[in-house]
């Protein structure tokens, strides 16, 4: 494919806003998660309950991302606009839950429509950030993607700063959080789309099967697959676990201190994300996945050998455990717009998220239940196993010939 020209002080200001509005508009998929730990120090909400927070926010996406990629809508939508309405409609969910009782399915429901609105907001900002991106010579798309997904993580990580700052008044982080998706549904409407944005596609449900019918998009897709079984369930409980092992090590104000190295934990993700991109389109997505898996899913095993211990121990291994975690996230997504039809890749993205966040689900619920029967200090170590299924699929690509359309080649 030929590479078209564009003003690059364009591509910077779009990319930018675009940055910025997923930041601000992501902070809302944790922003309940956020404050488990104030409402269980409260005696609000069980254990199943504060699952419930996290994971009713994957089945809105799940669902939201089902119908998206059935309707095509990413490739048939403006994709600000698209952005704009879903961020907005999630801030007002979001924003609700200050209105119920904090232990009600008032909650969950409110958290579910928040779900379905981030189906309008992270894929579509992918194929957005693709729409810029160089594909000959020295491309870029693993950096532009990786940025994106790095936007992600900081506007995971954003809940856990407001939760710390704001004290255990728990409101104070739902209600940051949804006016930060408000200032981002403004912002993004701003940020044009670039020159390589395919034009509309036409309608076609099949196409949410081409995924799995292409090998090498097959084996793209399991490897991120592997990756998701992991990286939601440790963002999600992450938190709740240093506020165990912190309590078991004596600190004195563990949820406060849990609270800050959450954020800094989630947000070194971003760091990760960022520098896996400029690596990939160096030397490779297949060696950059591969390599952040085997460090990401050794981490899941071994933090429980940490727990209770010296905080600094913890906090080390975990701050390595949230760079790995997602250094490798946006080159699945950038395997998956080099290898598909470019009038369906938003669909394509679409398509991975949705089965991808589906395996959330599972994990997010599955921690608490794990805990119970072997404590807490163990409940992330069966997290390795997604990142080892993944390097497997991901190796497998690396040695398909299709693998040499990918930046880097199939190194």
């Amino acid at each position: 494919m030929t590479d078209v020209q564009f003003d690059p002080s364009e591509k910077r200001k779009a990319i930018v806003l675009l940055a910025v509005a997923e930041v601000l508009a992501l902070s809302l998929w944790f922003s309940a998660s956020a404050v488990v730990p104030s409402l269980k120090a409260e005696g609000t909400v069980s254990d199943a309950q504060a699952a419930l927070f996290t994971s009713a926010v994957s089945i809105g996406f799940v669902f939201g991302t089902l119908i998206s990629a059935i309707l095509t809508l990413p490739d048939r939508v403006p994709p600000a606009k698209l952005f704009s309405i879903a961020a907005l409609v999630a801030a007002v969910a979001n924003g609700s839950i200050l209105l119920v009782d904090p232990a009600s399915l008032s909650v969950v429901a409110l958290r579910f429509v928040t779900g379905i609105c981030m189906a309008g907001i992270y894929p579509v900002g992918m194929k957005m950030a693709s729409s810029w991106a160089r594909r000959e010579g020295k491309g870029d798309t693993g950096f532009l993607v990786g940025l994106l997904v790095g936007a992600l993580t900081l506007g995971s990580a954003l809940p856990h700063l407001f939760n710390a700052a704001g004290g255990v008044d728990w409101h104070f982080t739902i209600a940051v959080s949804s006016l930060s998706a408000v200032v981002a549904a403004v912002l993004i409407r701003f940020a044009r789309t670039g020159p390589g944005m395919a034009p509309a596609a036409p309608f076609d449900p099949t196409e949410i099967l081409e995924g799995w019918r292409n090998k090498p998009l097959r084996l793209a897709n399991l490897g991120y697959f592997g990756h998701m079984w992991e990286l939601y369930a440790m963002w999600g409980w992450i938190g709740f676990y240093l506020t165990r092992s912190f309590t078991a090590s004596g600190l004195e104000t563990p949820v406060f201190w849990a609270g800050v190295v959450t954020f800094f934990v989630i947000a070194a993700g971003a760091v990760g994300s960022i520098a896996g991109g400029l690596f990939a389109d160096r030397m490779g997505r297949t060696t950059l996945t591969i390599g952040a898996m085997a460090i990401s899913g050794s981490c899941a095993a071994g933090v429980g050998f940490v727990f209770g211990d010296a905080p600094g121990l913890m906090v080390g291994l975990c701050l390595i455990w949230g760079i790995t975690v997602v250094a490798d996230s946006a080159q699945f997504s950038s395997c998956v717009i080099e290898l598909a039809d470019k009038r369906y890749v938003g669909t394509m993205l679409t398509v991975q998220t949705c089965v991808g966040f589906s395996l959330t689900l599972l994990t997010i619920q599955m921690l608490p239940w794990i805990a119970q029967h072997i404590g807490w200090q163990w409940a992330m170590a069966p997290l390795a196993l997604g990142p080892a299924l993944g390097v497997v699929a991901m190796a497998r690509l690396r040695a398909d010939p299709a693998s040499r359309k990918l930046a880097g080649g199939n190194r």
